[in-house]
């Protein structure tokens, strides 16, 4: 009987990749994918630890999967239960101390030693296996060869982050910045284009500060990297993220000009509206230099929208710190956005900041920008009705001959069809809209 695997990944675009990259490497093992967690023999929680009480919903699951393996132990089956990602690195040995259930555990950067790793458990040649190193070795170098999941495919060209934000763990679950040579990321572009590729979204935790070298040895930067990628036949769609705002150059910006096929959306973090806020944060940039690179965005393509990130009731914020941040998001105009309240992250600088905001005014901050967010982003949804989209169709709806896609703008779209929309791009017109989707129907020989 062959070996079933579950994946549950948490978190960002960078974690779905890795997860994505491990099932190929099981599957080369000769493992499938299970339908359910009760199905597998191997269970595997792909870990995200940006987000407050990370660790504790890792621990509540786990929790779950002990009871679900001894349930498969008394039917006679066995089940090898791993934990991967950033929360083994940042919480190491913890992980079997509180879980010493789990058979291994590794950070996000040595996942390439995963079959090694199933060998030795199952030759018995040991257990509760902890592998937090960061190793000088690449991981890329050791992955197999990828290949297309659908139309759209995450490509991670980046790793790591230099900027040490105050209230970030990045930088030390995922290392320094490592960038990927350039003839590697488009060798794995072609091979995805050759599986059925139609759009790559190029990731890294500081995207736009990539930084590999071409054949010669030369250093080059994500503009370069994105003028490769247009070359590329068979390629409709090309995104990036996550950017960092100080490290957009006017190289960058010609691309949102020049390429056609980059799409007119771009996903740029800001964090606060506020400068006081941005420097506490160590943010390298301010909100005159954060909106003055969005307008000659715009200026470069006046149909490109923008997402952020923002982080309500850091340390010290103010009231006037915090009608600064909806003032900037008035000035911008988000069509998305996404929004958090400040939680501590045990080793970073902002954990023991003094000026803690109570829990009680980061809800009630949170509450008002995330209502001026969602408006913004009804109206843009809104004024889509009566709009044509090409939509790039991923997945099946919840309703029989739904399913559903991505617009331009990254808006989701509902339409009826057949099964043979799925990894196609289509003409779409929107007949409505809501907060969240839009509602369309595909034009005919679109």
């Amino acid at each position: 009987m062959e070996e079933k695997y579950f994946i549950k990944t948490y978190g960002c675009q960078m974690n779905v990749y890795d997860s994505q990259r491990m099932a190929m490497m099981l599957e080369d093992m000769g493992y499938q994918k299970a339908d359910k967690q009760s199905d597998a023999d191997l269970v595997l929680f792909n870990t995200c630890h940006i987000r407050e009480k990370a660790a504790e919903k890792l621990f509540s699951d786990l929790g779950r999967a002990l009871i679900i393996k001894n349930e498969r132990l008394e039917k006679g089956f066995s089940t090898i239960i791993g934990v991967a990602g950033c929360v083994v690195q940042a919480e190491d040995t913890e992980i079997l101390k509180r879980a010493p259930f789990v058979d291994f555990a590794f950070g996000p950067l040595t996942y390439h030693r995963l079959p090694q790793i199933l060998n030795d458990i199952k030759a018995k040649k040991t257990a509760g296996i902890v592998d937090t190193d960061f190793p000088a070795e690449s991981k890329f170098d050791f992955l197999p060869e990828n290949k297309a999941l659908g139309g759209c495919s995450f490509l991670a060209i980046q790793e790591g982050c230099n900027n040490f934000c105050t209230y970030c763990v990045v930088p030390y679950t995922r290392g320094v910045e490592y960038s990927r040579p350039v003839a590697d990321v488009i060798a794995e572009a072609k091979r995805l284009i050759e599986t059925g590729t139609l759009e790559i979204n190029l990731l890294g935790q500081n995207v736009n500060s990539y930084h590999g070298e071409d054949e010669k040895g030369v250093e080059r930067n994500l503009a370069y990297l994105l003028n490769k990628m247009a070359e590329l036949d068979g390629l409709k769609r090309l995104r990036y993220t996550t950017s960092y705002p100080a490290d957009v150059n006017d190289e960058l910006i010609a691309c949102h000009k020049n390429i056609d096929i980059l799409m007119p959306y771009l996903h740029l973090p800001v964090q606060s509206g506020s400068n006081k806020i941005l420097k506490a944060m160590n943010r390298r940039h301010t909100r005159e230099t954060y909106i003055e690179v969005v307008q000659k965005l715009k200026d470069a393509n006046p149909k490109l929208e923008m997402s952020s990130d923002f982080i309500v009731g850091f340390p010290c914020e103010t009231d006037a710190d915090f009608e600064q941040t909806l003032d900037l998001v008035d000035k911008i105009g988000y069509i998305q956005a996404f929004s958090f309240k400040y939680s501590k992250r045990p080793g970073t600088p902002a954990a023991t900041m003094d000026g803690q905001v109570p829990e009680k005014v980061k809800k009630e901050r949170l509450d008002v920008l995330q209502t001026k967010l969602f408006a913004l982003q009804d109206a843009f949804n809104q004024k889509c009705v009566g709009k044509t989209f090409d939509v790039l169709f991923e997945n099946l709806g919840r309703h029989k001959g739904q399913f559903i896609g991505r617009t331009p703008y990254m808006q989701n779209v509902h339409a009826l069809g057949s099964s043979d929309m799925l990894g196609k791009i289509k003409q779409v017109k929107i007949l409505s809209a809501t907060t969240n989707s839009l509602e369309g129907e595909v034009i005919k020989n679109g």
